[in-house]
């Protein structure tokens, strides 16, 4: 009955947009469910079984709010109500007694009001009657006494400010947001090797879930040892997470381990008069269907393309966490990336937002997002993204405040030049680098803060915040003005790397020159400088983890150096396919032999075998290869500019809002089919091309482009 429910309650959970009219479901205030689950989330982390919590401050969720919406009733009616904590209710001020089950609700219009404590859980409630229904139409408020509707205006006279509820398709009343779980199924190792006190297991792949011994009976200790490699979990003493377990016990049972653990291979050691049948595992996992794909005629490419996929799937969880074994964490620099993959991808907007939301948390901002400043900008920087891809201005209506005054925090702490550097207590990470220095006012930093203050722009004029959209615009120009005048080498054909005590340094490294290209700062000589001079330059220092080849190769793809790229594919996510990887990591040094490749922070098993961050070749494969990217919010019009990369054909799709984009191209022919908008096909031909279903038009120099509607086919004969 408890699996039933269990898969009842998912079913119902992932339903993929919007409600039916007068749907009832769980709401709360907007925002805290994803906080609380996050708490819950992170602090999971055990190594070695001991307790490991993020380093960084973890806000609460409020524990008493106040819910309440008008009705208009041509009827009387009996309503249900279903509560998460302590709770009253009031229709038009007057409380009922008690804790009321049913309620009714008279004719004509009326207000309904619930004010609810709860602690340990999201105060939250459940409304079901013919209209009277909880939706995300209900206001909210936790006695702020700043009510402030979705226009951000006061909503009342007592300046209480009310927002509108957050929910997210829990619609059976019995199973309320508390009850959230992930799904799991069973699986068998593919391969066990049994000897006398321990039994070595092989799942075939990385892999999450939890440890189940069947048939456990006898007296004795039981260690449980997990790797991502056979070395880590032969390892007994330096592998990164284990069990411990003590029986005394004559009746068979089976046994699951409590907490989630990452592995493909774990050794199970024990002793005394223990004995067990078997031993397999409960694969965890965020039910989440594959929208986008890709293949080609390189099976390599096609590997590389599926590993992408499963390794971003391990890495979707509750919300876009870092990698599956060690830190287990929502790290805003490793999220945003998620978040592009997921566009290409799975287009679940859902854990995009709830991930966005559980890294802002709470006023007052005290501190960086994971104490790191970079991060704090591509919080930013994710939400620009994300309206690009789905439009959803209602999401930066509720939650343009937080944005505020996040932003608000960055300003405080610009120097006396206007611009970022590290302060006590920030972390400015860039990436993992040997001799990266971070002093100063660094290149990158300033580049981000700029693109972090025209998504404000953005944001502040879809909620009509005209005086700040213009405040923001003019604050980003500044920052990039500077960017330039200060790190600009002519010498170097390049953005240089900091300034320090008011000297710039000679030094150039790679990263804010190829964000610089894919933010389209650059004019075009510059944009071919920076690939000359840095970005093909074995010179300068080469990157070493997927985390920053993402954006190198992205910088490359936008200069149309696809034939590089695939190249570069081939040797670095190739070249850990041809290790064993089943999953990619979180860095890969082709330098390093044997178990070398699965030391980081001075511990031999510390590196992560399944890092979000390693999936990269799904973002680029569909907007840089397939060549679908948004040119409006949410697709509304779009451009298909495929691009072979030196393959002989390539063939995919790529979500939308509205429907996928299908795309076929070969050195000789090209078919799409349209969704969402008005998509825009662009490509070049030696000759003059054929379509019988559309006009092709010639642009310059052998380039030319078709109109793409929505749901219709298109077959291109042309010549690359």
């Amino acid at each position: 009955m408890k699996k039933a429910l269990s898969i009842l309650f998912l079913l119902l959970s992932f339903i993929s947009s919007g409600f039916a009219q007068n749907q009832a479901t769980w709401i709360w205030y907007p925002g805290d469910f994803e906080i609380w689950l996050g708490n819950n989330m992170q602090n999971r982390r055990t190594e070695r079984t001991t307790f490991l919590p993020p380093f960084w401050k973890l806000d609460s969720h409020y524990n008493l709010i106040d819910f309440h919406k008008d009705f208009d009733l041509t009827q009387a009616e009996d309503v249900a109500l279903f509560v998460e904590g302590k709770y009253n209710v009031k229709v038009d001020g007057k409380a009922f007694p008690g804790y009321p089950k049913r309620i009714t609700v008279p004719a004509g219009k009326h207000k309904v009001s619930l004010k609810v404590f709860c602690q340990d859980r999201v105060p939250a409630i459940y409304v079901r009657g013919k209209n009277v229904v909880s939706d995300d139409t209900w206001l909210v408020t936790f006695e702020d006494k700043e009510w402030i509707d979705e226009t951000g205006k006061a909503s009342d006279q007592s300046g209480t400010t009310w927002l509108k509820a957050g929910s997210w398709n829990f619609n059976d009343p019995q199973l309320p947001p508390s009850k959230f779980r992930l799904n799991t199924k069973a699986l068998s190792a593919v391969k066990t090797d049994k000897q006398k006190g321990s039994v070595f297991l092989d799942f075939g792949k990385e892999t999450f879930g939890f440890i189940k011994l069947h048939g456990l009976s006898g007296k004795g200790n039981i260690n449980i040892y997990y790797g991502e490699s056979p070395e880590e979990a032969r390892a007994t003493a330096t592998c990164e997470t284990t069990d411990f377990l003590q029986i005394d016990q004559t009746q068979k049972r089976d046994s699951t381990m409590k907490l989630t653990k990452a592995f493909r291979y774990v050794n199970v050691q024990f002793d005394g008069s223990v004995v067990m049948d078997s031993v397999s595992m409960l694969y965890e996992f965020l039910p989440v269907a594959d929208r986008g794909s890709f293949r080609c005629n390189d099976e390599q490419i096609n590997r590389i393309y599926d590993v992408a996929t499963y390794t971003l799937h391990l890495n979707t969880r509750e919300f876009f966490i870092d990698g599956i074994k060690r830190d287990r964490w929502i790290w805003s620099g490793d999220a945003a990336q998620s978040y592009l993959m997921n566009y290409y991808l799975l287009f679940d907007s859902p854990s995009v937002t709830r991930t966005m939301l559980a890294l802002r948390g709470k006023e007052p901002v005290t501190s960086h997002i994971n104490t790191i400043m970079d991060y704090t900008l591509y919080w930013f920087i994710s939400i620009y993204d994300y309206y690009q891809y789905t439009g959803d201005k209602a999401f930066i209506q509720q939650f343009y405040p937080r944005m505020q005054s996040l932003m608000d925090y960055c300003l405080d702490r610009r120097n006396k030049n206007g611009l970022l550097e590290g302060l006590a207590g920030d972390w400015v990470f860039i990436d993992w680098a040997d001799g990266l220095s971070k002093k100063g006012e660094v290149s990158f930093e300033q580049l981000l803060f700029a693109r972090s203050l025209e998504t404000m722009a953005l944001c502040a004029n879809i909620v009509n915040d005209t005086p700040n959209a213009t405040k923001y615009n003019q604050l980003a120009a500044d920052v990039k003005t500077k960017l330039f005048s200060t790190y600009w080498s002519d010498s170097k054909h390049a953005l240089v790397h900091s300034r320090v005590d008011g000297v710039t340094t000679d030094n150039v490294t790679r990263y804010a020159n190829m964000f610089a290209i894919f933010f389209n700062y650059l004019d075009d000589a510059k944009k071919q400088a920076v690939k000359q001079y840095v970005l093909l330059n074995p010179n300068v220092p080469k990157i070493t983890t997927p985390y920053m080849r993402f954006y190198e190769l992205e910088a490359l793809c936008a200069l149309g150096e696809q034939s590089y790229v695939t190249k570069e594919m081939k040797d670095y996510w190739g070249g850990m396919l041809n290790l064993g990887a089943t999953s990619f990591w979180e860095e890969y040094n082709p330098t390093k032999t044997g178990a070398e490749h699965y030391a980081m922070y001075g511990r031999p098993f510390g590196k992560s075998l399944c890092h979000a961050w390693g999936a990269s070749p799904i973002y680029l494969l569909g907007k840089y290869y397939l060549g679908v990217k948004p040119t409006a919010p949410a697709y509304a019009t779009y451009l298909i500019e495929p691009q072979l990369g030196g393959l002989q054909w390539i063939d995919g799709k790529v979500p939308t809002p509205d429907g996928d984009v299908s795309v076929y191209c070969s050195t000789k022919e090209i078919k799409v089919t349209g969704a969402a908008g008005t998509g825009t096909l662009r490509f070049k031909s030696k000759t003059k091309p054929v379509c019988k279903q559309g006009e092709v038009r010639p642009v310059s120099n052998g380039t030319y482009e078709l109109t793409v509607e929505k749901g219709k086919s298109y077959v291109v004969s042309y010549k690359l």
